[in-house]
């Protein structure tokens, strides 16, 4: 006999496993894979002939790729299943997902810019200043926060003194070429305290963040150490000795997060979200 209250597979209503919802993997959300512990970051998913997969990096900048099977991943303590994100409104293709900014975050349409907070980002220079700005520029001023750049890590000692930074109004830095044993590293060191956040990407120069394929370029080529990097570049490159010209040309080819490396993006998102907690 059948039980009219089982149907017919005879499994009780309590012992049914619960559905797992299905979460968009959206650049900077962040989750833990089960089996490894892993936790970080979403920095893209991608297409692949064994099926989709997404790569996370952690707080140390670790990257590892995960297949997004169904109940991989923890969300705030809960499983879920990572799904492909719909395709943003606008990007000529086609899908039913909210409208993204250059960064990925969902848009406010309409939103106005909120008042200052009394914390900021410093970057190293108006280069870098000039490239966040393109990319993050719609959410930091939803947020609130401002960008100013230090013309160089020298002066970051004495900018945090000129600042004090407090609980209510927090410092966060952005410093290329932070890498162990650096100058850089050391300044950071000397600096980083409960209100001051310094982090870095490793490249010598934000040009390098953005990533070869989207200017057109096979590799950014290697420059002898003594040279000035910007021209060397432009040197080898065959591009005129202009590192003005040269900037601009490389800002243009940046469209959204898509068009920089993922040691660059972690950062600015770690930096945003220090400054507004």
């Amino acid at each position: 006999m059948r039980s009219r209250q089982y149907g017919p597979d005879l499994t009780p209503p309590w012992k049914k496993p619960k559905p797992v919802p299905e979460v968009p993997a959206d650049a900077g959300l962040v989750v833990e894979e089960v089996t490894t512990e892993f936790c970080g970051a979403v920095v893209r998913c991608e297409r692949t002939a064994q099926g989709p997969v997404v790569t996370l990096e952690d707080r140390f900048g670790r990257h590892r790729v995960f297949p997004m099977e169904p109940r991989r991943f923890l969300l705030e303590g809960r499983v879920v299943t990572l799904v492909r994100p719909a395709p943003a409104r606008g990007s000529g293709q086609h899908g039913g997902g909210p409208a993204r900014t250059a960064s990925g975050s969902v848009a406010v349409p309409g939103a106005r810019a909120r008042v200052a907070r009394a914390g900021r980002i410093y970057v190293e220079g108006r280069h870098d200043a000039e490239l966040v700005e393109k990319v993050w520029g719609d959410d930091l001023r939803i947020e609130g926060v401002v960008v100013e750049y230090l013309e160089g890590v020298d002066d970051l000692p004495a900018i945090v003194r000129e600042f004090a930074p407090t609980s209510g109004a927090p410092l966060g830095v952005l410093v290329d070429h932070l890498v162990p044993g650096s100058k850089e590293s050391r300044i950071a060191a000397e600096v980083t305290g409960d209100h001051v956040l310094v982090v870095g990407h490793p490249y010598v120069d934000v040009w390098e963040a953005v990533k070869p394929s989207s200017v057109g370029i096979a590799a950014w080529p290697s420059v002898p150490r003594g040279q000035d990097w910007k021209r060397g570049v432009c040197r080898a490159l065959g591009w005129p000795q202009n590192t003005g010209a040269a900037w601009q040309r490389i800002l243009g080819s940046v469209r959204s997060y898509r068009d920089l490396e993922p040691a660059l993006l972690g950062r600015v998102e770690e930096l945003i979200d220090f400054v507004t907690a």
